[in-house]
């Protein structure tokens, strides 16, 4: 037998005898290779020896690099994921930051008396976690019965998203919390949150408009709060209900309330499509308080942005009609050019190119320039204007304020509209209130400076004392004009158009203004825009007060539906029941004494 054949005998024969043994075979290195015709030796040994090591080297230094790469590998993906959010900043991260802002606090806004008018209070929010919840369609048909406005599809996708934490619901009310509860849904949660809470709901919503739904202020006073370092200090984190003072306004709730009931009845009453209305301190320039109905409820603002809703006393412009007739009076008088017994030619009507300005109540005479604010005449008012000049007439407007963007603390304001080129037709309607747009506070504001002296003192939703009034005032009219103003006022009042703005014991003073709108590109006689322009106790003037109301019907009964049928109303009604709360107290000694008399005394 040759020796390998004799090698595979001994092989096997040694494997079977293995099992018996109890262990696995051993083999000689020595015996094997001498079976197969190798001799052994030393140096035989010696480089089995280094390969053996070189073979352990290696396997062990591919195990270190294989675990390295693992590690790395490990944290390449894990430092890719976060790369990855952090670039996303995605809907779950809003979720996130917009849930650590709204625990910022808010102060809270007070009325000039300290009545709270807007405040913070503690309401619960509604969360998933997505990734704990096993069946999204069961949570959101359970969390429906709660929430039946829930929107579906973007509820649903949310809770699919498998993100860790995402929004359902905010400024949950205390029954739907305890609801959800019972439901006993797993993977959601609630946290408490800041809410806005208004206590006069729509009573002075125009004034403090809005927050969202992280408490940051949008709209009005809440705004401009945020403005003034509230956002900085929400920022920084120390927005904090410790830290912050309660915000005070010139606001008086209970002028205010009585305000807003007028211009709700008015419309009702005259089927207007809307009304608005001011108090202004005329001597400080304080807003006391200001309405424009519709508004909307602060508490549920779901159509504050529709158009009707608009702030129609600051952020809305109008061809103010008659009531400009104040200022054309007032400009030809500080002229020095007449007085109140200067004379107009009023007997015919102007025309100038196609157009022909007429009176609507016409005395085809000469009118003295008393006669011309009595009796309303826009031909008196145009040769006011044409006796000035178009250069003067633009330079008395902007100086007493109508022709530029009012500057308050509100943010909705708009800003006026003049005609780019003044020309003499310009010039003429623009005396009788037509062919320039300006805001109904605006308006107040400038008229302020005709009954106080002379003084334009620029509007303040905030408190402000008479000397710091005094600080910020400009003198725009000599005060003689300013007496002569007064008098017309009370004139009108007692013979003139202003007859039904009159309240016993209270000296009212005004100028109506019948404007006809613009519809499909022509002036209407039966769309108008009337406003009643006040002030009070003309002796003394300490408010200005301002109405308007937009497309009034005639009143059951009457044929007509002019401002002096309806927008003095509704002055007479708002002096008549908060006088006593502006601390006006009748005089009724006053109400039979001659109007000369009245003013010479002072």
């Amino acid at each position: 037998m040759s020796g390998k054949k004799g090698w595979f005998r001994r092989k096997k024969i040694i494997s079977d005898a293995a099992p018996s043994l109890g262990q696995a075979p051993e083999f000689d290195d020595a015996v094997l290779e001498s079976e197969r015709g190798i001799a052994t030796s030393p140096l035989n040994d010696s480089v089995a020896f280094a390969g053996n090591r070189k073979k352990h080297g290696n396997r062990a230094r591919n195990r270190l690099i294989m675990a390295i790469s693992c590690f790395v590998g490990i944290y390449a993906v894990i430092g890719g994921r976060l790369v990855y959010y952090g670039l996303q900043g995605g809907e779950n991260d809003g979720y996130r930051a917009g849930a650590a802002s709204t625990l910022a606090a808010r102060p809270d806004i007070l009325d000039r008396n300290g009545e709270v008018l807007a405040t913070d209070i503690k309401t619960a929010s509604l969360y998933a976690e997505p990734k704990k919840i096993a069946d999204p369609d069961e949570t959101l048909e359970l969390l429906a019965t709660v929430l039946p406005n829930l929107d579906w599809e973007n509820t649903y996708r949310r809770l699919k998203s498998g993100a860790g934490f995402v929004w359902i619901q905010r400024g949950l009310t205390p029954r739907q919390q305890s609801q959800i509860m019972a439901l006993g849904v797993p993977g959601i949660g609630f946290r408490t949150e800041k809410s806005r809470f208004y206590p006069g709901g729509p009573t002075a919503s125009h004034i403090l408009g809005l927050v969202n739904i992280d408490n940051q202020g949008i709209a009005g006073m809440e705004k401009y709060i945020d403005s003034q370092g509230l956002s900085d200090l929400r920022m920084a984190g120390l927005a904090q209900p410790d830290n912050l003072e309660p915000f005070r306004l010139s606001i008086d709730l209970r002028v205010q309330h009585i305000m807003r009931d007028e211009l709700v009845r008015a419309v009702e009453k005259y089927r207007a499509i809307a009304a608005g209305a001011v108090v202004l301190n005329a001597k400080t320039g304080e807003v006391v308080a200001m309405a424009s109905v519709p508004d909307f409820d602060p508490n549920n603002p779901f159509n504050a942005l529709e158009k009707d809703r608009l702030n129609r006393m600051s952020a809305g412009t109008y061809e103010m009609g008659s009531t400009i007739k104040s200022f054309t009076t007032a400009m030809a008088l500080d002229s020095g050019k007449f007085n109140l017994e200067s004379k107009f030619d009023a007997t015919r009507p102007i025309t100038i190119g196609r157009q022909t300005i007429r009176d609507f109540h016409g005395k085809a005479r000469w009118l003295t320039l008393a006669e011309v604010f009595i009796y309303s005449s826009n031909i008196g008012s145009g040769k006011e204007v044409d006796a000035i000049g178009i250069e003067g007439h633009r330079e008395f407007l902007k100086r007493v304020g109508l022709l530029d963007r009012m500057q308050t603390e509100l943010p909705e304001v708009a800003r006026p509209v003049e005609p780019r080129v003044w020309k003499k037709v310009h010039s003429i309607t623009i005396s009788y209130g037509h062919g320039m747009m300006t805001t109904p506070l605006q308006t107040a504001v400038a008229a302020a400076a005709l009954v106080n002296g002379g003084k334009l003192i620029p509007p303040t939703f905030l408190p402000r004392t008479q000397d710091e009034a005094n600080a910020v005032a400009t003198q725009v009219l000599k005060p003689k004009t300013s007496d002569d103003m007064r008098y017309l006022y009370r004139l009108n009042s007692e013979i003139g158009s202003g007859r039904r703005a009159e309240v016993k014991g209270y000296r009212v003073g005004g100028k109506t203004g019948t404007a006809e709108k613009v519809i499909n590109g022509r002036y209407s006689k039966d769309v108008r825009f009337n406003a009643f322009l006040a002030a009070f106790p003309m002796d003394d003037p300490t408010y200005v007060v301002l109405t308007i109301i937009d497309e009034p019907k005639p009143e059951e009964g009457k044929l007509s539906a002019t401002a002096g049928l309806n927008a003095a109303p509704m002055v007479a009604n708002i002096i008549r029941r908060s006088a006593s709360f502006l601390g006006v107290s009748p005089d009724f000694a006053q109400d039979g004494a001659p109007i000369l008399a009245a003013y010479e005394n002072d």
